[in-house]
């Protein structure tokens, strides 16, 4: 994908899954190219991504369970807003960064700036 300019912001969009690979109600993890890891949340189909390592501790949130619109840490129990990235509940204090997700046929990319 070519990255565009809005407002003075490079964005770029790159692909993280197909949309079958998310199903609702569950997390997913992506390894990108550049080394980095996202966790792709699926809530009622609507597509959401953050950082998959908890800010909290050297978790994959990817393996944790949704509470609602919260992901849960698999290790302590804190858990973030899968929409907004902030935290929730305790342990955790650093909210997540999140990336807007967007749907090009069957597929899902995640927009950097």
């Amino acid at each position: 994908m070519h990255p565009a300019t809005t407002k003075g912001v490079t964005v770029s969009k790159r692909f993280l899954c197909s949309i079958d690979a998310v199903t609702s109600g569950q997390a997913l993890r992506v390894d990108l190219p550049d080394g980095a890891s996202l966790a792709v949340y699926n809530l009622g189909n609507t597509y959401y991504a953050s950082d998959n390592l908890c800010t909290h501790g050297d978790a994959s949130l990817a393996e944790g369970e949704i509470d609602g619109d919260s992901i849960v840490c698999p290790f302590h129990g804190g858990s973030f807003d899968i929409k907004t990235g902030a935290p929730v509940a305790p342990p955790c204090i650093v909210p997540l960064r999140t990336y807007p997700v967007s749907t090009e046929g069957d597929n899902l990319y995640a927009e950097f700036e």
